[in-house]
């Protein structure tokens, strides 16, 4: 039939316990749309499926991967496979036939669980034989516009085959930046800082936007992890903390820490970068950011805003609608993007770039 050879359904990987948040985000999307879509999840994954039976190309299309928020993957997938124990490669193959699809290379990808991580070994031993399969039958080749299959494992006999599309896409197994913690970093909590620069920062714009000489607060700085990484590129800082800073850090010679409070302390003059991981509540911090932005203290801001343990879709959204329509009352144009990092954990990373 038509409907179990075209992909019907939006398949979307998230941080596992974010099912919900990732759910809404799609059901949103759907709804701007007007496409009635039923919903499925599993742990680590969610999906939207188009019950007229229609692709769902464009629907994936216009609800671009970058504005996403809870999304680690996006896809345009096929209807799951219930694969046999003594022969998982047919049923793979004659969907793929079925669907015509072509394709320049192969990911298996499990979700981010410890169940998922269980099946390294089954999908190993089958990923030579399966590529060897399909280069035979003409679907994984050279110069197929850069598509991408991936094949989502939720079990060893259950899999989802989805198509990944060159700008709309993570470019990233399973969507996740692995990052190595840096040992002589005070916390963990740099690696939050580090994802948001490879998040929302062109690697070629790094020397100019991420320079040495540039001026940079840190509100709520102690022991210093976001902090380091400022450092490490050059930037005079401003750590603004009642808290200790690392006794190493502050040896750099590139700090001013200040025993004051983050919310309330007043730059000098207009810096390069705001960056803020205060936890406080998600309304006190944005109106905080939102001085800074509105006065210009500041020509790009990096700042975490911690979530409630439910609806934090509907709180996230939330806040970026009032700080862009804040903005844009004050005359202040700005690009907003926002993202749950896999460093982050009840939280969110916003990047506010502000065009002069």
């Amino acid at each position: 039939m038509v409907s179990e050879t075209v992909p019907t359904s939006w398949l979307v990987y998230c941080r596992p316990g974010f099912e919900s948040d990732a759910l809404a985000e799609l059901l949103h999307h759907a709804a701007l749309q007007g496409i009635a879509c039923e919903p499925s999840h599993g742990e680590g994954w969610v999906s939207l499926t188009r019950v007229d039976g229609e692709a769902v190309n464009d629907l994936h299309r216009q609800a671009a991967f970058k504005k996403l928020i809870f999304a680690r993957q996006s896809l345009a997938a096929l209807p799951a496979l219930t694969l046999s124990r003594d022969d998982r490669l047919t049923a793979i193959l004659e969907q793929v036939k079925a669907s015509r699809w072509s394709f320049e290379e192969i990911w298996h990808e499990t979700p981010d669980t410890n169940d998922g991580k269980a099946l390294a070994g089954l999908i190993k031993a089958l990923t030579k034989p399966l590529e060897s399969m399909l280069k035979k039958r003409g679907a994984l080749r050279r110069s197929a516009g850069a598509r991408r299959l991936h094949i989502f494992w939720t079990d060893g006999d259950q899999v989802q085959l989805a198509m990944s599309f060159p700008g709309n896409r993570s470019d990233l197994i399973n969507g996740i930046r692995r990052l190595r913690f840096p040992s002589r970093a005070p916390s963990r909590s740099t690696l939050k800082l580090e994802e948001a620069w490879h998040e929302f920062i062109p690697r070629d714009e790094w020397d100019v936007r991420l320079a040495p000489h540039m001026q940079a607060a840190d509100l709520g700085a102690a022991p210093g992890g976001w902090t380091w990484q400022l450092v490490q590129r050059g930037m005079y800082v401003y750590a603004i903390d009642n808290g200790p800073m690392e006794s190493q850090l502050m040896k750099t010679g590139q700090i001013d820490h200040l025993k004051e409070d983050g919310f309330t302390w007043e730059p000098p003059q207009r810096l390069d970068w705001l960056v803020c991981d205060i936890v406080d509540k998600p309304v006190r911090v944005l109106a905080m950011v939102e001085r800074w932005l509105i006065r210009k203290w500041c020509k790009e801001a990096i700042f975490n805003l911690k979530l409630p343990m439910k609806k934090r879709w509907d709180e996230v959204t939330r806040c970026l609608t009032a700080l862009e329509e804040s903005l844009e009352k004050a005359g202040v144009h700005a690009s907003v993007s926002c993202r749950h990092l896999y460093h982050d954990r009840e939280e969110v990373t916003v990047h506010v770039r502000l065009r002069d």
